[in-house]
């Protein structure tokens, strides 16, 4: 395996473990205003994700930082090309930071409802992009002879990609409402419980279409030696065992079972994309891959160093943190924080 491969996988590895944390923060943001009936039951919403939704966002600073130095013209074309995408998904992760430390500042119910909204729109605008994004990537877009990207923001708004952003949308709020259903007493955990079964129909649905059609349309099959759909067939299969499980009222395997659904649709998606890290949809010739969008030799040996020094530091920091905030969250005053 060459430092190209290497970092690939790495990247891959980061935004995957990106998905996951931050999917069922996500989720949460997304249920607050059709599951919190009245303030205490939004504060213990809130509370469930209050220790971690910040220390999850460390994921995706260190997978931008990653493809920065290791591909930096993959850095420099998406971050032009789908620069009012990715500005969006930047304005709302902020708004919704904010909203989390704003809310308990006053106890007027407006205020409150209005950050509120605020974390639910931070929540369904990431959880919406993301998908689009990345299908976009797979599918192709405008990039030139130069490596340069030539199209504009209403190219990313294609049937396929909405399609992406769709599935990414419903399950991330699935993966949420499964999440909630371990962190919560009665009855949120039992609302949470059933929120998360309606929303597997809808995830199993679109997912298997998206597959479906993904296949007709991009080029998975040639995409890479193991050939990538057989992911896709993982996914499907994770999602269905989830539903399975959370039916048989099995929630904490429903919730690592509905999160390999993710791990298997986030490696469809780089696998099918590798050795290829953007996708033209011009000419072939133009695409970016691990080889003509990365840094030199040195620079990628000195980032493995690091690497391999500092992810296994943050990997137990953020195991302990979980650890240390494992219990469910109630409606009991220790347990809220206005």
């Amino acid at each position: 395996m060459d430092l190209q491969t290497l970092w690939f996988g790495l990247i891959t590895i980061l935004f995957t473990g990106y998905f996951i944390l931050e999917g069922f923060d996500f989720g949460v943001g997304i249920l607050l205003p059709f599951l919190g009936k009245d303030n205490e039951s939004r504060r213990q919403l809130i509370n469930t994700i209050g220790p971690h939704w910040d220390g999850n966002e460390v994921w995706l600073i260190t997978a931008g930082g990653a493809m920065f130095a290791a591909f930096p013209l993959w850095y420099a074309t998406l971050f032009s090309g789908f620069y009012l995408a990715l500005f969006l998904i930047l304005v709302a992760l902020i708004i919704r930071g904010v909203a989390f430390e704003f809310r308990g500042k006053m106890t007027n119910p407006r205020w409150r409802s209005a950050w509120d909204g605020c974390i639910f729109f931070g929540s369904l605008i990431p959880a919406l992009l993301w998908g689009v994004a990345l299908t976009n990537l797979l599918q192709g877009v405008p990039i030139d002879g130069n490596l340069n990207y030539v199209g504009t923001f209403g190219d990313l708004l294609n049937p396929l990609s909405l399609l992406g952003g769709v599935v990414s949308l419903l399950g991330f709020t699935y993966h949420g409402a499964l999440f909630l259903s371990l962190k919560t007493t009665a009855p949120m955990s039992a609302s949470a419980r059933m929120a998360a079964y309606r929303l597997w129909i809808a995830v199993f649905i679109s997912l298997t279409l998206y597959a479906v059609v993904l296949n007709f349309l991009t080029s998975i099959p040639s995409a890479a030696g193991l050939n990538p759909i057989v992911f896709s067939v993982l996914a499907l299969l994770a999602v269905t065992g989830s539903g399975w499980l959370l039916r048989s009222g099995k929630n904490g395997w429903s919730f690592i079972t509905g999160a390999l659904g993710i791990v298997f649709s986030s490696l469809t998606i780089f696998m099918a994309l590798f050795p290829r890290v953007m996708v033209s949809s011009l000419a072939a010739a133009n695409s970016l891959t691990i080889y003509n969008a990365a840094s030199g030799a040195e620079t990628l040996k000195i980032m493995t160093i690091v690497a391999a020094i500092f992810v296994p530091i943050v990997l137990v920091y953020q195991g302990w943190t979980y650890w240390v905030f494992r219990k469910r969250i109630s409606t009991k005053p220790e347990d809220l924080h206005y």
